[in-house]
């Protein structure tokens, strides 16, 4: 099954607005209830326990995370995440738009580091994510 997912402009801005300007650490993207396009559903500043918090249970989101972290060396450092969050509990036209989404996601933004796909918050944990992206 194919499907065709666009990008909305607004999710580009709300990038730029991360990746440059370093006011706000998260974009939290959603699709539209035809689920045929990617819009931003949050923009603003999240702990990584809110941002754990802010994935549903029963519905897939797509994440765009400045994730700081200290650098083997003890430097801080910081990088840009992009996450795929499609819970196990959907169904598999969710999960097919969920894999579409995120390919068209991840072309759409340039400038993004490391890549993780979850299905479970589990998978989201902080000390899973740093060694990512050293």
């Amino acid at each position: 099954m194919s499907i065709d997912i666009t990008v909305d402009d607004s999710c580009i801005g709300a990038f730029q607005e991360l990746n440059s300007k370093r006011d706000i650490n998260t974009v939290i993207y959603r699709l539209n209830a035809t689920m045929d396009r990617i819009v931003p559903c949050f923009q603003g500043n999240l702990t990584h326990e809110e941002l754990l918090e802010a994935m549903p249970a029963s519905d897939l989101r797509f994440v765009v995370y400045d994730l700081p972290f200290a650098a083997p060396d003890g430097a801080r450092r910081r990088t840009v995440a992009m996450i795929s969050w499609c819970p196990g509990s959907l169904d598999a036209t969710q999960q097919a738009a969920c894999a579409a989404g995120y390919s068209a996601l991840r072309d759409a933004l340039d400038g993004v580091e490391v890549f993780v796909e979850a299905t479970k918050t589990s998978d989201l944990e902080y000390q899973k994510l740093v060694p990512r992206a050293a």
